[in-house]
């Protein structure tokens, strides 16, 4: 496909770089902290995008961006599914410690909130004096709660508050800040105003708007999460017609409930391979518009997503390998679940086309920002900073292991330890639990337990699971919930850990 024609997004699907075209390159006033722009795809798989290896989807811009920045190898996500690895990218902290380790939903809308008070990045971002926006999905804080995003730290929200509501990309609400804003013109399961692009256009005016100032925007996108539905434009006409429609029809064949609660899409494969391209079209947005401002020099630009590759609402990552050459998907902790894409993007300051692999992950953000930012009050994380790695200098602190539990499917945990990789499953039920070994060294794909062989290793991994866990009121892997003195007190994040 021409790229060009690809490229057309950047103008099209918003209007916001139609007034950037005729804007001519500025000179931004002298601004020591950097701004930073963290984009998160929304079950994005490392294998979706060209710069990890995929070859049927188009991503000229986040090629762009890896060939202008640093793309790491080894960057993990706080776990694998959506709330638990936001709230430990928010708070720095690993799902052995944070209180958020599932996705809890509350009715009527929206997820477990955080404890009041709880520190989060764009707490540490204010405290050093940066403007703050969060757009795209919360899901750590139901609409009134303690936790709501304007609570802990963003001067600006618009998207989603709730996962679950997420899913649809023509909804009948979005919030603004802690106003509701409704949009009739989707009632009825109309499909007028696709949610994606109306978050983003309100991410672009926020850079705008604060082009002159530190800032941190959070760019929670939804994109590629099901439902797998898109305005039908050039690009999925492109799918459409690249995508046998026999793949799609054995696909659709095969899996009769694919549907679930999730809009049905003519072409799943089409529309995800559509979808992601979209998504790609907004970071070249994103990356056009900080330079054409001129303060492309001065901001970092992130690129990664909340965990590994899903299947509900007809999402097929067996078709387009969206794990890579990893093993599983989200709700795994085998390394498709887990191991994300990550390319930053910090000109003059970022080696740019290079590639590195530092083992990090979702909690080494907060320190990594707070040293960028120059913050000067303290904060509490399970992380380590990467900034010698990230601006090329000595010193580069490594972590001893890096810890994951997640809280369904009987409960699990793991370990990464230098090259060993361990995966405990069925915590909740000791009968149950087995240890599976890896040597990632080796088996990248994790198909050869080695746990008999290296009784060692198993016991220092497990000793590392034990120290890393602390009991929680809401999460403790299916074992039978303890009862909740105060349900209220636990939904509004006060409940002790």
């Amino acid at each position: 496909m021409d790229t060009k024609k690809l490229l057309y997004l950047s103008g099209g699907l918003t209007g916001a770089v139609a007034a950037l075209s005729g804007c001519s390159s500025q000179k931004a006033p002298e601004q020591t902290a950097p701004n930073i722009i963290y984009i998160m795809a929304d079950d994005l798989g490392i294998g979706d995008i060209t710069p990890y290896g995929q070859t049927l989807i188009k991503t000229p811009n986040l090629e762009r961006l890896a060939a202008q920045g640093m793309l790491f190898t080894q960057c993990y996500s706080g776990t694998a599914v959506s709330a638990p690895s936001r709230a430990s990218l928010m708070t720095g902290c690993h799902t052995g410690h944070t209180f958020v380790r599932g996705n809890l939903g509350v009715d009527p809308e929206g997820q477990v909130a955080m404890p009041a008070g709880t520190f989060t990045m764009a707490t540490m971002f204010k405290g050093a004096g940066y403007a703050t926006g969060c757009f795209g999905k919360w899901g750590l804080g139901f609409p009134g709660s303690v936790s709501d995003p304007t609570e802990v730290g963003f001067d600006r929200f618009f998207g989603y508050n709730c996962q679950t509501l997420a899913h649809d990309y023509y909804p009948d609400h979005l919030w603004d800040n802690k106003q509701r804003v409704e949009l009739a013109e989707n009632y009825e399961n109309k499909e007028v105003t696709y949610s994606a692009d109306l978050i983003h256009s309100h991410a672009i005016d926020f850079i705008k708007e604060n082009a002159g100032k530190p800032f941190f925007e959070f760019l929670s996108y939804t994109i590629p999460h099901a439902e797998l539905i898109l305005p039908k434009d050039s690009v999925y006409d492109y799918y459409v017609n690249v995508i046998p429609v026999e793949d799609d029809k054995a696909f659709i064949q095969n899996n009769p409930s694919r549907k679930g609660a999730y809009g049905s899409a003519e072409r799943p494969l089409a529309a995800f391979a559509a979808m992601v391209t979209r998504l790609d079209a907004y970071v070249g947005e994103i990356m056009d518009l900080v330079d054409s401002l001129g303060i492309g020099d001065n901001t970092l630009i992130i690129f990664t997503s909340d965990n590994g590759p899903h299947r509900e609402g007809g999402a097929n990552p067996d078709y387009f390998k969206s794990y890579g050459p990893y093993r599983g998907i989200k709700r795994d902790l085998y390394e498709g679940g887990i191991r994300m894409p990550m390319i930053m993007r910090y000109p003059g300051k970022v080696a740019a086309g290079t590639t590195n692999d530092h083992i990090m992950a979702f909690w080494d953000m907060l320190p990594t920002f707070s040293e960028l930012a120059g913050y000067q009050g303290e904060i509490t994380t399970d992380g380590l900073s990467f900034v010698p790695t990230l601006l090329g200098r000595e010193g580069q602190q490594e972590h001893k292991y890096l810890y994951w539990e997640f809280h369904e499917m009987g409960g699990k945990q793991a370990v990464r330890y230098g090259d060993w990789k361990g995966v405990r499953l069925n915590v909740g039920d000791p009968e149950k639990t087995v240890f599976e070994l890896y040597n990632l060294s080796e088996d990248i794909h994790e198909d050869n337990n080695v746990a008999a062989q290296h009784p060692e290793i198993v016991a220092e991994m497990e000793a590392f699971m034990e120290e890393s866990h602390t009991e929680s009121e809401l999460f403790n892997f299916g074992r039978g919930q303890k009862p909740i003195n105060n349900v209220q007190a636990a939904l509004n994040g006060t409940a002790a850990k």
